[in-house]
């Protein structure tokens, strides 16, 4: 056959795949609504295995087997997301355990940040919850966030990803291994200076301190500098160092407002790579609540180290049509070559799709958490 002769016959062919793969849906319907009757989930791991096992079979030559088995995992992944949509029109949804609130209760609430006053987490607190909120601080993400998850502090305050130097990744650690949920974020404008005491000079200075992300941000500068960076726990701490020292060959980057906090000179202003840095901030709460107005989703989740599991999850967003904004990985401890996965979406736990989405990421995936919803 010649070109032209392929296209039509492929044209026939095509009409006839999609004929037999809207009478597969409808069947798909019928099984979706036995389910309803019955009870039992959609998804069957046993059933699907056993299926692509029979249809690579069904196929010849060197080529062919693998690609069917490919073609029914997705086809069976549509029926899927098919069956999760007919169950939720008919009411059948799972219980997500959040409860939706007209709005946060902070009236008396306790927040707490990691670092001290000056920092960039004292910032955004101040920002969020207002100059009279009752704030303290302690020295490390892990000690705020277990804070929360004690019922020390009402509201965490913590950041979780800067617009130049990407994800704060031990947030994702720390989000995973404690039962605290996310209700709420801000983005602070971040603004780096070099902070020294009243008698140093530029070309004094030999030793630069300031939070890891702090120092990432300003490696231009820095590095243009030739100056020896060491890390700190948080940008105050690294003015406040400078102060106690009182060492001109020393120097911090930090806020101005560190410096006029801690009585340091800015020797130099605005020192960060990117003018429009910004970081954002996640408001941390022990209540699995999500305000009504919500409209971003975190979650985490596990997959078989298998070829296409993840191509296979994110399916379930793009059929429902939920629209995915940020992905992030984390190794898993113990378990080498194993990851998970942290995914933001666009959306509100009372829409179906989201439901949907969810409910069949639940079933697929290992370890499904909903981090929050704000």
């Amino acid at each position: 056959m010649d070109l032209q002769e392929c296209r039509r016959e492929l044209d026939r062919i095509d009409r006839t795949i999609v004929e037999l793969f809207e009478q597969r849906m409808a069947v798909c319907g019928e099984v979706a609504a036995s389910k309803i009757a019955s009870g039992k989930a959609v998804y069957d791991a046993a059933r699907e295995e056993q299926k692509l096992d029979t249809v690579e079979h069904l196929a010849h030559g060197d080529f062919n087997p693998a690609a069917v088995r490919d073609l029914f995992t997705h086809m069976m992944s549509v029926s899927r997301h098919y069956q999760y949509r007919l169950l939720a029109e008919h009411g059948v949804k799972p219980g997500l355990g959040f409860e939706r609130v007209a709005g946060l209760d902070t009236s008396g609430a306790r927040i707490v940040y990691q670092g001290v006053e000056g920092a960039f987490s004292h910032a955004a607190s101040l920002k969020y919850f207002g100059d009279d909120a009752d704030l303290y601080h302690v020295e490390t993400f892990e000690a705020a966030v277990r804070e929360v998850e004690e019922g020390r502090a009402d509201y965490g305050v913590l950041p979780i990803e800067n617009s130049s130097a990407g994800a704060v990744v031990d947030m994702y650690d720390l989000l995973s291994r404690y039962q605290t949920y996310i209700v709420g974020e801000i983005f602070l404008p971040v603004s780096h200076a070099l902070l020294v005491g009243p008698d140093t000079r530029l070309e004094d200075i030999r030793t630069v301190y300031s939070h890891p992300q702090a120092l990432m941000q300003c490696s231009s500068y820095l590095n243009s500098q030739g100056w020896k960076q060491v890390s700190c726990l948080n940008t105050a701490m690294a003015a406040k160092k400078v102060l106690e020292d009182g060492d001109r060959m020393q120097a911090a980057v930090a806020s101005e407002i560190a410096g006029r906090l801690y009585g340091l000179c800015a020797l130099k202003t605005s020192i960060q790579n990117s003018q429009g840095n910004t970081t954002r901030f996640v408001i941390l709460s022990k209540r699995a609540v999500y305000c009504e107005d919500a409209g971003r989703i975190s979650i985490s989740f596990e997959i078989p180290h298998r070829s296409g599991s993840l191509y296979n999850i994110l399916g379930n967003f793009v059929f429902n049509g939920v629209n995915m904004a940020l992905i992030e990985s984390r190794p898993i401890p113990g378990r080498n070559w194993e990851y998970r996965f942290f995914v933001d979406v666009e959306g509100n736990l009372d829409q179906a799709s989201v439901v949907n989405a969810l409910t069949g990421i639940g079933e697929t995936a290992q370890n499904l958490r909903i981090l929050g919803n704000y």
